[in-house]
């Protein structure tokens, strides 16, 4: 959980499991693309710190956050991969939407792990303003993105453990 205290890129790296044999997709929304990019970009560097080969990451982009639940059940469906990390950012305003497309996108995401024998690990920052959502992708609070990677490697080296 992010807060004052915690640092979204903090993480201790002797107790990762090794990443070296792990295929990872990462669906991106564009809207918001200054900020979903840098989680994007921590969330590679993470993975690759982490032992994942730069060819076993798959990166793929929809045109908003509505469209990560899509897109990743595209990518599940169409490679043989070991998790998939949606990465979007939606900002508060003044208008209903926000509560629709981050209750969407949520459940979503949250379905399609129900129904896959993989991971999707939900990256999608839900933050009241434009600063907030900068303090998440690389700024006081580290980078959300980072977090998410760590996220998927656990997972995964969870699932690999716990397959029936």
């Amino acid at each position: 959980m992010a807060t004052a205290y915690h640092n979204l890129s903090s993480y201790d790296a002797s107790k990762m499991p090794d990443g070296k044999n792990m295929r990872v997709g990462i669906v991106v929304s564009e809207w918001n693309e200054d900020i979903t990019f840098a989680l994007r970009d921590g969330a590679c560097k993470v993975l690759a710190e982490n032992g994942v080969l730069a060819e076993n990451i798959l990166v793929d982009y929809v045109p908003g956050s509505f469209e990560l639940i899509y897109g990743a059940q595209a990518m599940a469906e169409a490679h043989q991969l070991d998790a998939v990390i949606v990465i979007g950012c939606v900002v508060r305003g003044g208008t209903p939407h926000f509560e629709y497309v981050c209750s969407g996108v949520t459940q979503g995401i949250a379905h399609l792990n129900t129904l896959y024998g993989i991971p999707f690990i939900f990256g999608l920052l839900t933050t009241d303003d434009m600063q907030q959502a900068i303090d998440r992708a690389g700024g006081i609070h580290g980078n959300k993105g980072d977090e998410a990677a760590v996220t998927a490697i656990k997972m995964i080296d969870f699932s690999w453990r716990n397959k029936i």
